[in-house]
């Protein structure tokens, strides 16, 4: 007879957490946290009954992932990123210090890119190309700019 592991039992309490518990832990939907662990951005080991049961570490990865996506950062990188951490142990404060400062670069240059649409916006919306680096008022030299207003390489010929 070969014994069963109860991941409920009392040599492991309040270890490993059900995906309805960390649903309602981290506000994240049950299918998002399927869909996360299918991308492999989290693990989970299975009971007798193959029930997920995820340990209690994933709270901060999904906090995580859910902060990183917030600002603009893909499901992939972040993949990528949470690869580097070590397995079996909760990540530290440094893991996560280590991460956000490889993305920082990344973070101010699209600050910096949503200030200037911001500040250029009125006469982006004006022009009606919706394109900084293209539009006829802010690069008038720009071959397209001189078809005219609008996405001319999506607008149907005109003539």
């Amino acid at each position: 007879m070969q014994p069963q592991v109860d991941l409920r039992s009392s040599a492991m309490p309040e270890t490993w957490l059900s995906v309805g518990e960390v649903a309602a832990r981290s506000g994240v939907a049950v299918s998002t946290l399927h869909y996360y662990e299918k991308q492999g951005l989290l693990a989970s080991r299975r009971t007798s009954g193959n029930q997920r049961r995820y340990a209690r570490e994933v709270l901060r990865r999904v906090a995580f992932i859910r902060a990183s996506q917030a600002v603009g950062i893909g499901l992939a990188e972040i993949a990528q990123a949470l690869a580097g951490l070590p397995e079996g142990r909760t990540p530290t404060k440094a893991d996560w210090s280590r991460l956000s400062r490889h993305w920082r670069a990344s973070l101010d240059q699209r600050i910096a890119e949503l200030q200037l649409l911001r500040d250029k916006l009125d006469g982006c919306i004006g022009c009606g190309c919706l394109s900084l680096k293209a539009c006829r008022l802010y690069n008038p030299k720009d071959a397209l700019g001189a078809s005219g207003a609008g996405a001319q390489r999506l607008l149907p010929s005109r003539g």
